[in-house]
């Protein structure tokens, strides 16, 4: 199959594909990609129905509200991707809260001739590994295998360079560390968290890697006692998260957790990076073990110095 025009409906696909060199070839994104710089010279296909500049519980509610109704949270704009005839479109299966239904976008293929042979590649990873294999597929069905290959490799180079430096520390060097991926109500992260923990150099024993993040209680959090906490609420960019985070002082015994009393609580950019399965999430490795061993990665603390803030900031 000769692929020459590729809808990419995801921001972590939209990077999947320029890292693999096929940025040319990419004729529509999602109203959530960001990333390269000249994004925006891109047709967006996609939009939402959640007022995104909301607090977090009040994105929650209304999440919850349009689920209930089974209104769709995100619309896809079928007349303007028939229009751009994609040969391929990349979205994904895994959460209907995060982007366009995959249902969503079958039906908009079957409903328009233009769009007759067009393929759908569905992206549904869990772990850190299961984004690499989607980099593999994305690479088998562009013609780039080899290309995606070598990514890939320069990828896993890059976490064993973390690995070899962690791999080292006694149990006891490893903090307690809790990922806040939702502020309010308080989700913990799951999926791939656990693994970029584990390499990195820290534990929660509140997750399992593979698993969907869930809300958690705010009581169980507490109990664990945290020695670190990082807080990259999903679709949060670092300004917003740090507007959003204002709220957690206000919660039973915050002031109580080891990870407040130590100064070790970190905001994050959960939107760029921990939060988006693409390329990047190699980077959010590097990130998170420059802030659980400021020690043992110096240079990456400060490479990444525009995507994390000490909270309070200091």
């Amino acid at each position: 199959m000769s692929v020459d025009r590729i809808a990419s409906l995801l921001a972590g696909s939209t990077e999947i594909l320029h890292g693999l060199g096929l940025w040319d070839r990419v004729v529509a994104v999602s109203h959530e990609c960001d990333y390269p710089p000249d994004v925006d010279n891109k047709p967006r296909v996609t939009c939402t129905n959640i007022d995104d500049g909301a607090s977090s519980a009040a994105i929650d509610d209304q999440v919850r509200q349009s689920v209930k109704s089974r209104e769709p949270l995100y619309r896809l704009d079928v007349d303007r991707l028939a229009a751009l005839r994609p040969d391929l479109i990349v979205t994904q299966a895994q959460c209907d809260v995060c982007a366009v239904k995959y249902d969503d976008v079958v039906a908009a293929v079957r409903s328009k001739p233009a769009l007759e042979g067009t393929t759908i590649v569905a992206l549904n990873p869990a772990t850190m590994e299961d984004i690499f294999k989607d980099i593999e597929r994305v690479g088998e069905v562009t013609g780039v295998p080899e290309r995606a290959e070598r990514f890939i490799r320069s990828l896993r180079d890059r976490v064993a360079c973390v690995q070899t430096t962690t791999e080292g520390l006694a149990d006891e060097e490893k903090p307690r560390t809790v990922c806040i991926e939702w502020i309010d109500p308080v989700m913990v992260a799951a999926n791939w968290m656990p693994d970029l923990l584990r390499i990195a150099g820290g534990r929660c024993d509140l997750t399992r890697a593979g698993q969907p993040s869930g809300y958690s209680k705010w009581e169980d959090i507490i109990a664990y006692d945290p020695e670190v906490m990082v807080i990259m609420p999903c679709s949060f960019d670092l300004h917003r998260t740090l507007k959003e985070i204002g709220v957690l002082p206000s919660f039973d015994h915050w002031s109580e957790i080891a990870a407040v009393r130590d100064q070790r609580v970190f905001a994050v950019d959960g939107n760029a990076y921990f939060n988006r399965a693409g390329p990047r999430i190699v980077d959010s490795l590097e990130i998170l073990a420059a802030l659980l061993h400021p020690d043992r990665f110096a240079k990456q603390r400060k490479k990444y110095g525009h995507a994390w803030c000490a909270y309070p900031e200091r």
